[in-house]
C-alpha cells in the first residue's frame, strides 16, 4: 500500500509518494496554479507517472490547505452566519465581535446574547433562555442562514447551555445545519474563543469545496481505493467529515506539516526547523516529535482566537526575495518576492529581478538555472547579500529558542538553497535530499491525534485519578479520530495550577497519538 501526500503552499504544490515503509518512492515540486484544484491533479499526475505506481494500490491520501487561511486574509468565500453567546446578563458589557474589521463583521447576519451560562467553578449564572434561543434560531432559518456558532460563558468548565442550544438548534432549523460551539473548538478565554468559533462557522462551504474537490482530483485521476485525510495545524491528520466540522483547524497546517517531514527525514525529536519557501521563511520547534504549541493568543485575519496553533515564526525571506542596494551601500533582502515567477523572473532563469536565489548561485551554494547569467553579480555585493539572509535567520532562531544554548537546526523548503549551513546560535544544521518536499512528506506520514482538555478540582479527586481519566479519554478521541487502538500513545501532557481558581483547581490537557487505521 502507498500513501500519497499533497501539500498546497502560496508558492508551491508539492506531492510525494510513500511506500510501506515510509520510504519516498517519488516526489515533485510544481508552482501553485490560480486554479488550485488543477495544481493538485497536475502534481498527482506527476508523481504518479514517475513512480509507475498502479493507482489502485494507493490506500491513502492526504492533503495540506491553505484555503481557510486564504479565505479569513482576503475576506472570499465566507459563509453568512447567526451568532450566540449564552451569558446574559453577565457578560453584556462585551459586544460580540467587539474588535473586528468591519470587512469581516458582514458575516454575521444575527447576532443575540441570551441569559444563561456559568461562573469560573461550574455554578449557573442564569437558566438557558430556551424561549430567546428559539425565536432566534427561527428567524435565522426563516433567512436562510446555514451556519450558527454558538458559545457560552465558562463553557470550558461545562458546556450543559451549549450542547442544549445546539441541540434546539438543530431541531428547529434541520439536521443539515452547520453548528460550531466553542468548547470544542478553543481554550479559555470568552472572546477569543467565542471569535474561533464564529471564524469556524464561517468556514464550512470552504471546508465543503476543498474537502470535495480534492476527493474529485483523485477520482478524476483514477486514484478510487484511497482513504481521504487533511492536515490539521498539531501536526496530524483528519478525516472529511471532522475537517468540515472543524475546517479552523486547518490553518496553518503547512508550518506544521513541514516540522513534522523534518522530524521524519532527520530523524531528530526535538530540534528548530527552519522552512524557507519561496516567499517567507517558516520557523517551528519539534517537541518531542511533534510542532510545538503557541501558549498566547493568535491573531487570524486581524481576529484574535485561542484555539490550538503551532508556535511559528514567518519572515519574509524565500528564494524568490528581491535583493537590493540602498543609497548608503547596505544590500536588502525581501520582504517582497518574485514567488511562483521565479522561473521567469529571477536572473539565473534569465530574467531581471535579482533574487536570494540568484546570490545563492552567484556563492557557489547552489547548480541552477545558468551560472554565466549571475557571473556579473559583483563579489562584494553577493557577500553583503548573504550577510542580510544570515541575520534575519539568526534573529528569527534566538526568537524560536527558550534558552541561550545552541539548539539543533533542521533546513528544508525549496529555498532552503539560500541559507549557509552555518548560523550563530545552530548546533548542528542538516539538510536532507528529500528535504525540499518535507511540508508534504509531513503530510502523508502524519498520524491521528485526540486532545482531552479540562479544568479539574483535585480536592474533588485525586491528582492521580484525575490525570488517568484524562489520558483514557485523549486515546479515546484518538481512536475515535481514526487511529489504531493499539498504536496510540501520549504525547504531551499539562498540569498548570490555577491561583486564581477556588480549591485546587488545574487545567487539564492530554494528547495522544497513533498511526491511521
Amino acid at each position: 500500500m502507498y500513501k500519497l501526500g499533497i501539500d498546497v503552499g502560496g508558492t508551491n504544490t508539492d506531492a510525494v509518494l510513500i511506500d510501506e515503509n515510509l520510504n519516498v518512492v517519488a516526489s515533485v515540486k510544481q508552482h501553485t496554479s490560480s486554479n488550485i484544484y488543477d495544481g493538485i491533479l497536475s502534481a498527482v499526475r506527476t508523481v504518479l507517472a514517475q513512480s509507475g505506481v498502479d493507482r489502485s494500490e494507493i490506500g491513502q491520501a492526504m492533503l495540506g490547505t491553505t484555503q481557510c487561511t486564504n479565505a479569513i486574509v482576503e475576506r472570499k468565500n465566507l459563509a453568512p452566519i447567526g451568532i450566540m453567546r449564552i451569558g446574559a446578563p453577565a457578560t453584556r458589557g462585551v459586544p460580540l465581535m467587539v474588535d473586528w474589521a468591519e470587512d469581516l463583521k458582514k458575516i454575521a447576519v444575527k447576532t443575540i446574547m441570551v441569559g444563561g451560562g456559568f461562573e469560573y467553578d461550574g455554578k449557573e449564572l442564569a437558566p438557558f433562555d430556551v424561549a430567546a434561543a428559539t425565536a432566534f434560531f427561527e428567524e435565522l432559518k426563516a433567512e436562510g442562514v446555514k451556519s450558527v456558532a454558538i458559545s457560552c460563558v465558562f463553557s470550558t468548565v461545562r458546556n450543559d447551555h451549549e450542547m442544549e442550544a445546539a441541540k434546539l438548534c438543530k431541531e428547529i432549523m434541520g439536521e443539515d445545519v452547520h453548528v460550531s460551539v466553542s468548547s470544542e473548538i478553543g481554550s479559555m478565554g470568552l472572546i477569543e474563543r467565542e471569535n474561533a468559533t464564529i471564524l469556524n462557522a464561517a468556514l464550512y462551504q470552504v471546508a465543503e469545496s476543498f474537502t470535495e474537490g480534492f476527493a474529485k482530483s483523485l477520482a478524476d485521476e483514477g486514484v478510487t481505493n484511497a482513504q481521504i485525510y487533511l492536515s490539521q495545524n498539531d501536526g496530524t491528520l483528519m478525516t472529511m467529515e471532522y475537517a468540515r466540522r472543524y475546517p479552523i483547524l486547518t490553518i496553518a497546517c503547512g508550518p506544521t506539516n513541514s516540522i513534522r517531514g523534518a522530524s521524519y527525514l532527520s530523524q531528530m525529536k526535538n530540534a528548530v526547523v527552519v522552512d524557507v519557501g519561496g516567499t517567507t521563511t517558516d520557523l517551528g520547534v519539534i517537541q518531542n516529535g511533534f510542532p510545538r504549541e503557541s501558549g498566547v493568543a493568535v491573531t487570524i485575519g486581524g481576529v484574535r482566537t485561542n484555539f490550538r496553533m503551532p508556535d511559528v515564526v514567518s519572515i519574509g525571506l524565500g528564494g524568490g526575495s528581491i535583493v537590493r542596494q540602498q543609497e548608503d551601500g547596505a544590500v536588502t533582502v525581501g520582504p517582497d518576492s518574485v514567488g511562483y515567477q521565479i522561473t521567469e523572473k529571477a536572473l539565473c532563469f534569465g530574467g531581471d529581478v535579482c533574487t536570494a536565489t540568484d546570490i545563492a548561485v552567484r556563492l557557489g551554494m547552489a547548480d541552477l538555472g545558468d551560472k554565466a547569467l549571475v557571473a556579473g553579480i559583483d563579489e562584494t555585493f553577493a557577500k553583503k547579500a548573504m550577510n542580510a539572509i544570515r541575520t534575519l535567520c539568526e534573529d528569527a532562531l534566538d526568537a524560536m529558542k527558550v534558552s541561550a544554548d545552541d539548539v539543533d537546526v533542521i533546513l528544508v523548503g525549496g529555498g532552503s538553497i539560500v541559507l549557509p549551513e552555518n548560523l550563530t546560535g545552530a548546533k548542528n544544521v542538516t539538510k536532507h535530499e528529500n528535504g525540499g518536499v518535507a511540508n508534504a512528506i509531513g503530510s502523508a506520514i502524519s498520524k491521528v491525534s485526540g486532545t482531552y482538555e479540562h479544568l479539574i478540582d483535585y480536592n474533588e479527586i485525586s491528582r492521580e485519578e484525575a490525570l488517568e481519566k484524562a489520558r483514557a479519554e485523549a486515546v479515546e478521541l484518538a481512536v475515535a479520530a481514526g487511529a489504531i487502538r493499539e498504536t496510540v500513545e501520549i504525547i504531551d501532557a499539562e498540569d498548570v495550577p490555577l491561583q486564581y481558581y477556588p480549591g485546587n483547581t488545574a487545567r487539564v490537557k492530554i494528547k495522544a497519538a497513533g498511526d491511521l487505521a
